[in-house]
Protein backbone atom coordinates (compact mmCIF):
# COMPACT_ATOMS: atom_id res chain seq x y z
CA UNK A 1 0.00 0.00 0.00
CA UNK A 2 1.47 2.95 -0.72
CA UNK A 3 1.37 5.52 1.79
CA UNK A 4 1.51 8.81 -0.23
CA UNK A 5 -1.99 8.46 -1.70
CA UNK A 6 -3.92 11.62 -2.48
CA UNK A 7 -7.45 12.33 -1.50
CA UNK A 8 -9.31 10.99 -4.39
CA UNK A 9 -7.59 7.88 -4.24
CA UNK A 10 -8.54 7.43 -1.01
CA UNK A 11 -11.70 8.06 -1.42
CA UNK A 12 -11.83 5.92 -4.32
CA UNK A 13 -10.70 3.23 -2.02
CA UNK A 14 -13.06 3.68 0.86
CA UNK A 15 -16.11 4.24 -1.16
CA UNK A 16 -15.75 3.01 -4.39
CA UNK A 17 -16.13 4.57 -7.79
CA UNK A 18 -19.27 7.06 -7.79
CA UNK A 19 -21.54 6.12 -9.96
CA UNK A 20 -22.70 9.18 -11.19
CA UNK A 21 -20.83 12.41 -10.15
CA UNK A 22 -21.14 16.10 -11.20
CA UNK A 23 -18.61 18.15 -10.25
CA UNK A 24 -20.19 21.92 -9.63
CA UNK A 25 -17.18 24.20 -11.03
CA UNK A 26 -18.92 27.38 -9.92
CA UNK A 27 -18.56 28.05 -6.13
CA UNK A 28 -21.26 29.95 -4.37
CA UNK A 29 -21.42 33.25 -3.69
CA UNK A 30 -22.68 34.94 -0.62
CA UNK A 31 -24.54 37.97 -0.49
CA UNK A 32 -23.21 40.39 2.37
CA UNK A 33 -25.81 40.17 4.96
CA UNK A 34 -27.01 43.39 6.63
CA UNK A 35 -25.76 44.57 9.93
CA UNK A 36 -28.14 44.20 12.29
CA UNK A 37 -27.80 45.23 16.30
CA UNK A 38 -30.18 44.31 19.01
CA UNK A 39 -30.90 46.39 21.74
CA UNK A 40 -33.10 45.62 24.55
CA UNK A 41 -36.23 47.94 24.72
CA UNK A 42 -35.67 50.81 27.70
CA UNK A 43 -38.56 50.02 29.77
CA UNK A 44 -39.86 52.53 32.39
CA UNK A 45 -39.64 51.09 36.13
CA UNK A 46 -42.89 49.37 36.90
CA UNK A 47 -43.90 49.32 40.56
CA UNK A 48 -44.07 45.93 42.09
CA UNK A 49 -47.64 44.97 42.47
CA UNK A 50 -48.55 42.94 45.55
CA UNK A 51 -49.87 39.19 44.73
CA UNK A 52 -53.04 38.69 45.92
CA UNK A 53 -53.28 36.13 48.96
CA UNK A 54 -54.67 32.90 47.53
CA UNK A 55 -57.22 31.52 49.40
CA UNK A 56 -55.25 28.50 51.46
CA UNK A 57 -57.67 25.69 53.01
CA UNK A 58 -56.96 25.37 56.63
CA UNK A 59 -58.45 23.13 59.54
CA UNK A 60 -58.37 23.87 63.45
CA UNK A 61 -57.82 20.56 65.31
CA UNK A 62 -58.44 21.35 68.98
CA UNK A 63 -56.18 17.87 71.06
CA UNK A 64 -56.41 17.19 75.03
CA UNK A 65 -52.57 16.46 75.82
CA UNK A 66 -50.76 15.72 79.20
CA UNK A 67 -47.88 13.69 80.64
CA UNK A 68 -49.34 11.79 83.11
CA UNK A 69 -52.03 8.63 82.44
CA UNK A 70 -55.07 9.72 83.77
CA UNK A 71 -53.70 12.99 85.14
CA UNK A 72 -54.05 16.79 84.11
CA UNK A 73 -54.97 17.14 80.41
CA UNK A 74 -54.76 20.43 78.83
CA UNK A 75 -56.45 21.90 75.07
CA UNK A 76 -54.45 22.26 72.49
CA UNK A 77 -55.10 23.84 69.23
CA UNK A 78 -53.58 23.35 65.78
CA UNK A 79 -53.94 24.88 62.66
CA UNK A 80 -53.20 22.97 59.31
CA UNK A 81 -52.83 24.28 55.73
CA UNK A 82 -54.39 21.24 54.17
CA UNK A 83 -57.97 20.54 53.34
CA UNK A 84 -57.92 16.68 54.15
CA UNK A 85 -58.56 15.96 57.62
CA UNK A 86 -56.73 12.74 58.63
CA UNK A 87 -53.54 14.70 56.91
CA UNK A 88 -54.47 17.58 59.60
CA UNK A 89 -54.74 14.96 62.30
CA UNK A 90 -51.64 13.23 61.60
CA UNK A 91 -49.62 16.86 61.77
CA UNK A 92 -51.47 17.69 64.95
CA UNK A 93 -50.52 14.33 66.90
CA UNK A 94 -47.24 14.26 65.29
CA UNK A 95 -46.53 18.23 66.45
CA UNK A 96 -48.31 17.47 70.35
CA UNK A 97 -46.24 14.05 70.56
CA UNK A 98 -42.69 16.33 70.42
CA UNK A 99 -43.96 17.67 73.93
CA UNK A 100 -46.36 15.69 75.48
CA UNK A 101 -46.83 11.75 76.08
CA UNK A 102 -50.42 11.25 75.85
CA UNK A 103 -52.53 12.79 72.73
CA UNK A 104 -56.01 12.38 72.40
CA UNK A 105 -57.54 14.25 69.10
CA UNK A 106 -61.19 16.22 70.24
CA UNK A 107 -62.61 17.71 66.92
CA UNK A 108 -61.40 18.81 63.49
CA UNK A 109 -63.18 21.98 62.31
CA UNK A 110 -62.77 23.94 59.19
CA UNK A 111 -61.89 27.85 59.62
Amino acid sequence: MNPDLTEEEMRRALFGTPQHEDQVSTPLVQEPLPEIVFTKPVAAPVAKKKAAKAFTPRLRVTLRVGNKFEGEMTELIHEADTLSSLLAEQEAVKAARKKYKYVKVVSIKSM
